[in-house]
């Protein structure tokens, strides 16, 4: 009983998932500087992205100083957010003063804020309820950028919920710590690489492509799991770190496209890179962790419920991944 409950649950998070499942799904507030440092009068384009869920879209704005007056936003629907653009004009600059979401201290929910200056310089910064107002500093500090993006890291993996169903599948997979460690370490070198190569712009792909593909990498991981037999091992079995590294190649299309959200801040490029790789990783522990030991317990109680909940996972995050490709070949 308790593992057909499970599956309705699995099922049920992938029905009503959208179909980027890549996004990573906080608030987004955009601030670009349009006009010289030393003007009288400064002028910001603005760009407020929520996410439609309770809360978030409907109570959440940005404050900005007293002196600065805005013109009328003008809204659209961008996927599954609500998009609206206006400009700002302040009688000073922005740089060493502050900026809130009103609203966000009543909400479960968080923001990213990106700054760019007239001279290219960017910024960034995490809102949260707990502190919904960040100051735009006049010089960027290395460590705010690395605390930032290396938490923009950890939600993306424990949010970006096909990253997450593929390490899931090789924790299903593969028996043994050694040989899931290994192999999980494969698959973020990987992703790793292509990362840092798409975001340096030496290589890119279309996006849609990219999303029905990992879809269908979990799709792979899942048969395997479920068609594999004693004595008989399939091809991820033998060789799971060449499946992991080849597949995380294509995942590191995906977690380039979830940074491309928020940019990267001029000057501080291998921090930001670093530090979102590491804050993946460290979101990648969390999972592996998580899943063995659930493992580990079922196996104590007994080794037909862990093999139970391994087939049924697979069935569950398959039918998932499924239905992910069909509406990522539609939508694509």
């Amino acid at each position: 009983m308790i593992f057909r409950i499970l599956l309705l649950i699995l099922f049920g998070a992938g029905f009503t998932a959208d179909v980027r499942a890549d996004d990573l799904r906080p608030g987004y507030l955009e601030i670009r500087e349009m006009t010289a440092p030393n003007a009288a009068v400064h002028q910001y384009g603005i760009t407020w992205k929520a996410p439609i869920r309770p809360g978030l879209a409907a109570r959440v704005v940005p404050v900005f100083p007293n002196d600065c007056t805005a013109t009328e936003p003008v809204r659209s629907i961008d996927a599954a957010a609500l998009l609206a653009r206006w400009d700002i004009m302040c009688r000073g600059t922005l740089a060493g003063r502050s900026v809130r979401l009103s609203g966000i201290e009543d909400t479960a929910a968080d923001a990213l804020l990106r700054y760019q200056s007239a001279t290219g310089i960017t910024q960034a910064a995490r809102l949260t309820p707990a502190n919904p107002a960040a100051v735009i500093a006049q010089t960027p500090d290395r460590w705010q950028v690395a605390r930032t993006y290396f938490v923009t890291g950890v939600e993306h993996i424990l949010m970006g919920y096909d990253h997450l169903l593929f390490v899931l599948c090789l924790v299903l997979l593969l028996n043994g710590a050694r040989r899931v460690i290994a192999t999980v370490t494969a698959f973020t070198v990987a992703h790793s690489i292509t990362l840092v190569a798409t975001t340096l712009e030496l290589i890119s792909l279309p996006g849609p492509p990219v999303e029905a593909a990992i879809a269908l990498s979990i799709v792979f991981l899942a048969v395997e799991i479920v068609k594999r037999e004693p004595g008989a091992p399939r091809l991820s079995e033998r060789i799971p770190w060449v499946v992991a590294f080849l597949f995380g190649l294509l995942h590191g299309f995906g977690f380039a496209g979830a940074l491309a959200e928020i940019g990267l801040p001029q000057g501080e490029v291998p921090m930001a890179l670093l530090t979102f790789n590491l804050g993946v990783e460290a979101g990648q522990i969390v999972i592996v962790i998580g899943a063995m030991l659930i493992l580990w317990a079922l196996r104590r109680v007994s080794a037909l419920y862990a093999a139970r909940a391994q087939i049924i996972g697979a069935y569950a995050i398959g039918g998932v991944a499924a239905m992910w490709l069909l509406q990522r070949i539609v939508a694509g």
